[in-house]
């Protein structure tokens, strides 16, 4: 689990404890370290499905990655721009591919979403199609899910093909 989600949980355990315990402290025959230990495991649940849900989208941008077949380093061609969070929650960032070689070139780019810290947010891989010889091409990185606070877009890995 990232810090992140270490930091999320144990916000959750304190502030659910806090209220438990306060409502544990009423004449409803509940005893508070039963209210208690609810919830730590509701707490627990919450932060295992947000890392089960990058743990998911990172699977599925690394399978993605991987089915571009031989496949060249291309991470200097690619940069990421400043993302920004649309109404929907959801975070995008406007990638830039600019091709050097003497040929059209497909790219296929893994993004990654992080917080300020580092720790991994959401992935997503964008393919840039034929992209003419010294030309750039733009296209939009968009996180799978809903990701608020301060995050940024990095390129995690660029494969020209």
């Amino acid at each position: 689990m990232t810090r992140r989600g270490v930091r999320g949980a144990s916000a959750l355990l304190v502030a659910a404890t806090v209220a438990f315990t306060a409502s544990a402290c009423s004449d409803d025959g509940g005893s508070a370290s039963g209210t208690v230990s609810k919830a730590a495991s509701a707490a627990s649940s919450v932060a295992s499905e947000g890392a089960d849900a990058v743990a998911s989208a990172t699977a599925a941008a690394g399978d993605k990655l991987n089915g571009f077949k031989d496949g060249v380093n291309a991470g200097g061609d690619v940069k990421a721009g400043a993302p920004a969070a649309g109404d929907d929650g959801h975070v995008t960032s406007k990638i830039t591919v600019k091709n050097g070689t003497g040929s059209t070139q497909s790219y296929a780019v893994l993004v990654n979403f992080e917080d300020p810290s580092g720790n991994l947010l959401d992935a997503v891989v964008v393919t840039v199609d034929d992209v003419a010889s010294g030309k750039s091409e733009d296209a939009t990185a968009r996180s799978n899910r809903k990701l608020d606070g301060e995050v940024r877009a990095e390129v995690g890995k660029a494969l020209r093909h």
